[in-house]
């Protein structure tokens, strides 16, 4: 009975490998599970790359199972945009969150005028860039970069925001029109032209959705954060008429929400697992956040935490900001004002009650502004319109 149900195992796996085409592949007789597992050990580039083996690796690699399976077994990364006005050498940068010193990837891109804001905070291993009208998807891990149609509008001011649906396993980018130059809160103009698109998507092109919100975002230094995306929802600061407000922006249903702030703080962030609103470090290390308990209810809470040793661990003649919590619950600040070389941020280990400073290594010109985002994966998913 052994040697029957052995034989059926292995021919129900190469009867899951095979096709006609791979008659010659040598990896035919290897179980798919154990295949899998190898797969998983192996560099996210060197992965990428191994879709040219053969037709059944090809289907394997770029699968949603695999790339879901991949995520998860991924180790949380730093990513920082190096980039400005004047600078040539732009680049994005990849290490170890745990060692930033240790693994580093770069990918240079296009250069380009950008403003922090031009870069939406990574998601599942992609990121999303603004240059002007152009909005571009990328993978730091695989190198590949795929420019979106652009949007078309009679508007010249373009606001970009990048999510993820959980529910229908798909990446989208939010787009809205506004009007350049300094506008002010009591303005009457608005963000129009809502579009999405959805990347991979059956239409590949941009489609309008309707906003029963009117809003307006308001440009940066106005602005700290472009916005965050949190269990399939957007965020972001917007002005309606006089009053500030949190928008989101339902990736699944496409519909728009306004919620009320207990204070105008215009800095968001996602602290465990939650959207929230946080006021700068005071120069005891004080900071007071305000928490979003329930979306529907419009229900906050107010947490106030001190970092120990804050004195001793920054620079007095930097500002710094709350930038939320990591994966593993750790608390992070980084310096508000750029350039700065060596560049480094603040983890407060709220637990422990523990704070340190970690120096991150990062080459590129001495001027060049650089952001930095936190729990970045890297994910060997090919990108398609």
């Amino acid at each position: 009975m052994r040697k029957v149900r052995r034989k059926e195992t292995i021919r129900l796996n190469q009867q899951c490998l095979t096709k006609k085409e791979d008659e010659n592949d040598p990896f035919t007789i290897i179980p798919l599970d154990l295949i899998v597992e190898i797969l998983l050990k192996v560099p996210t580039k060197s992965v990428a790359s191994l879709v040219f083996v053969s037709r059944k690796w090809l289907t394997l690699i770029r699968g949603k199972d695999f790339i879901n399976l991949y995520l998860s077994r991924s180790s949380p990364r730093l990513l920082l945009a190096v980039f400005g006005n004047n600078v040539e050498e732009q680049f994005l940068q990849t290490c170890s969150q745990v060692d930033p010193s240790s693994d580093h990837h770069r990918l240079d891109i296009t250069p380009h005028k950008d403003d922090l804001d031009a870069f939406s905070p990574p998601i599942r291993g992609l990121f999303c860039r603004q240059m002007g009208s152009k909005i571009m998807i990328g993978n730091p891990s695989t190198g590949q970069l795929l420019t979106l149609p652009r949007v078309k509008t009679t508007r010249r001011g373009i606001l970009s925001l990048f999510g993820y649906d959980p529910v229908n396993d798909v990446y989208k980018v939010l787009c809205m029109t506004i009007l350049q130059g300094r506008q002010r809160r009591e303005s009457r103009v608005v963000s129009e032209e809502h579009q999405v698109y959805t990347l991979g998507g059956a239409q590949r092109k941009w489609r309008m959705i309707e906003c029963k919100h009117p809003h307006l975002p308001p440009p940066p230094p106005c602005v700290i954060t472009k916005g965050i995306c949190i269990n399939g929802v957007l965020y972001y600061y917007a002005w309606i008429k006089s009053e500030a407000s949190l928008i989101s922006f339902d990736l699944i249903s496409e519909e728009f929400n306004a919620i009320k702030l207990p204070e105008d703080i215009p800095c968001i962030v996602n602290y465990t697992g939650k959207v929230a609103i946080t006021t700068w470090p005071t120069r005891n290390g004080e900071v007071h956040l305000w928490i979003l308990e329930d979306a529907n209810k419009q229900e906050w809470s107010k947490v106030s935490i001190v970092v120990p040793c804050w004195i001793d661990l920054i620079d007095i003649q930097h500002g710094y900001r709350f930038r939320g919590t990591l994966a593993t619950g750790e608390l992070i600040f980084t310096p508000s004002t750029y350039p700065i070389n060596p560049f480094y941020f603040i983890s407060y280990n709220l637990k422990e009650n523990i704070a340190k400073k970690v120096v991150v290594e990062v080459l590129g010109e001495p001027d060049a502004s650089r952001g930095v985002y936190f729990d970045h994966v890297e994910s060997p998913m090919f990108c398609q319109m």
